[in-house]
């Protein structure tokens, strides 16, 4: 028997290549998820390696169920090494396609890398998926995130409905600008 995989491209950026998952990727994610970092998209839920292990799968996963998904982005200075995840995603039980970004190295923050990869993963979802909206849902306290879609020209979308959220989170609502908008 034969499994079809779904393509997966190869996108690049003037400092970074956005790929699709790898098994070696696996590693840098578990480092991360382990860390205070990981707070807003898990945390403590998916910190131990198995669990982290399972939401790396979902993450992969996503490329098969949808035909599209999170890209890894690597600077092209450092190959191999993952610096984050980038790209649309669209799990069963969120109203709207979003755009999700995390940065998993610490020392990559501050650099413009998030949102170098986030345009990139935006450009392909309006271009190659042909998607006419995003939206990212973003964790009130998440100040860094709430940065980077202001940066990008998000603005916050209160008529919007957000994914269910544990009890006491507040999920924004940052819609991207249409796609005719970026011409």
């Amino acid at each position: 028997m034969t499994t079809a995989l779904p393509h997966i491209p190869t996108l690049e950026t003037e400092r970074l290549v956005l790929r699709g998952p790898r098994m070696e990727d696996v590693q840098h994610w578990c480092a991360f998820t382990a860390t205070s970092r990981a707070e807003f998209i898990g945390g403590a839920m998916i910190a131990e390696p198995g669990k982290a292990w399972r939401a790396f799968a979902h993450v992969a996963g996503m490329w098969m169920l949808r035909g599209y998904g999170s890209f890894v982005f690597e600077l092209k200075s450092d190959p191999g090494t993952p610096v984050g995840m980038t790209g649309p995603w669209h799990p069963l039980d969120w109203p709207e396609q979003e755009l999700g970004w995390t940065v998993w190295n610490a020392d990559a923050e501050g650099k413009g890398f998030a949102l170098e990869a986030a345009k990139e993963a935006r450009r392909f979802a309006y271009e190659d998926l042909g998607w006419p909206t995003a939206v990212s849902y973003i964790d009130s306290r998440n100040t860094r995130s709430i940065a980077l879609a202001e940066r990008m020209g998000c603005e916050l979308d209160t008529n919007a409905k957000a994914p269910e959220a544990d009890e006491g989170d507040v999920i924004l609502v940052y819609r991207h600008p249409a796609p005719e908008a970026l011409q």
